[in-house]
């Protein structure tokens, strides 16, 4: 624990919470296309963490987090509405981020899949996401009837696990899923510590941009972030740890394949943690100030009835099958989508520090170019927050073309992929944000 003197009178109060929320049934898991049935084990609990934070004038904000393969939309919007008129925490002010553990419960309540118990997964998702609202719910409720004065600071430190893993073919025209060294990565690990009047440890929020793919277990497992936080909390008595996913998409944790390497890479990330606490932590001071949009994501093009006609005839199984969905689609609604409701945010803790978070599994590119531009004394960037609808590339990356450039789109019902405005208009957003914020 950092011995830096904490300031005489706290400026903030705070309060954290976790709770076990591993599924109480082997229900069908998330992330692998690939899998044939349901979970058959747990060996490693999944957790919801929590913190709320107010200032001085009362304002708050609550960050969850949850050990979870993604944010469904609907429940982000109904624990924005519920805390809002329980708690007065404005919508703009709360951040869920998932994880994206690929060892946790299937969440999507919709799966068209005939092989693979469409109605059973339908059935459990809702039951689990239905039940997950209450607790996240009573939650933060118990985070702010425990509210207490408190100090915030920030550090970070690096980690070096995770590798870019989109390698480019000898002619650089195709790309495959394996460790790329001289990709672009960000192994940044920012670090916000809560403590009380007297320096003891609430809560550590820390931050990694790596997806959570070490394990391709048929139990349900935390991954690396799973174990870091475990170990920080082992490291930290009292402490609830959270863990923020970053700008993920196109990153992936090496060597991987074992439980041993997820241990590994989570006392890892970890040790990082204690490392940015040895520094001299910088205290946050000031307000929180939070602002929130959805805005309407375009997609590149729609495609037509007859096209889709054609290409439900594919050799592809992929192609045919989600040709099949987008034909329901226009069969159920009369047309489909033209954009979709992006949600982006950004949170303003004292006037050092400013969290940026985005929806999707958002490329580094994103985290590497808002720290540039963003010109505050701290930016932290995350993914994988309030909303997980699907990949979310920079326009180098879609143009690149490959699983995050639009491929992965095919699993679900997005009509086709992003248009090439999606990176200037997400960034144009968090920097019209940003000023709103002064």
């Amino acid at each position: 624990m950092n011995c830096m003197a904490q300031q005489a009178s706290p400026e903030w109060k705070a309060a954290a919470a976790r709770e076990k929320i591993t599924s109480d049934t082997m229900m069908w898991m998330a992330g692998y296309a690939g899998r044939t049935k349901p979970a058959d084990g747990v060996t490693l609990d999944l957790y919801a963490k929590a913190i709320v934070i107010e200032d001085k004038a009362q304002s708050r904000v609550a960050i969850i987090t949850l050990d979870l393969i993604g944010v469904p939309k609907s429940m982000r919007e109904n624990l924005a509405t519920t805390l809002e008129k329980q708690h007065g925490i404005k919508p703009a002010s709360l951040l869920i981020n998932a994880s994206h553990t690929h060892s946790g419960p299937e969440l999507r309540t919709s799966r068209t899949d005939a092989t693979d118990e469409p109605a059973r997964r339908a059935e459990e998702a809702a039951a689990y996401t239905t039940k997950l609202e209450a607790r996240l719910t009573a939650m933060v409720g118990d985070c702010i009837a425990r509210l207490q004065p408190a100090h915030l600071d920030f550090s970070f430190a690096r980690c070096g696990f995770a590798m870019n893993r989109r390698t480019p073919s000898p002619d650089g025209k195709s790309f495959s899923n394996h460790p790329y060294p001289q990709g672009p990565v960000d192994h940044q690990v920012p670090v916000l510590r809560a403590t009380d009047a007297s320096g003891k440890e609430l809560a550590l929020a820390f931050g990694y941009s790596c997806h959570c793919t070490t394990l391709g277990l048929q139990q349900f497992n935390a991954d690396y972030a799973g174990y870091a936080q475990q170990a920080i909390e082992a490291a930290h008595p009292g402490a609830v740890a959270l863990f923020v996913n970053g700008c993920s998409g196109d990153q992936n944790p090496y060597p991987r394949g074992k439980v041993e390497m997820a241990e590994t890479h989570g006392r890892s990330l970890a040790s990082a943690v204690d490392a940015a606490l040895a520094t001299n932590l910088q205290p946050l001071t000031g307000s929180v100030r939070t602002a929130y949009e959805e805005i309407p994501l375009s997609y590149s093009r729609t495609p037509t009835a007859e096209e889709l006609g054609e290409r439900q005839k594919s050799s592809s199984k992929l192609d045919a099958a989600h040709a099949g969905r987008l034909l329901g689609v226009l069969r159920s609604r009369g047309s489909l989508a033209k954009d979709y409701p992006y949600p982006v945010q950004v949170l303003r803790i004292g006037d050092q520090l400013t969290m940026i978070t985005l929806g999707g599994e958002v490329v580094v590119d994103y985290s590497l170019r808002l720290k540039r531009e963003i010109k505050d004394a701290n930016v932290w960037v995350a993914g994988y927050s309030n909303d997980v609808m699907t990949y979310i590339p920079s326009l180098r990356v879609l143009r690149e073309g490959g699983y995050e450039a639009g491929d992965a789109m095919k699993w679900g019902s997005h009509p086709a992929p992003w248009s090439e405005q999606v990176e200037e208009h997400i960034v144009s957003t968090v920097h019209r944000l940003r000023k709103t914020l002064e």
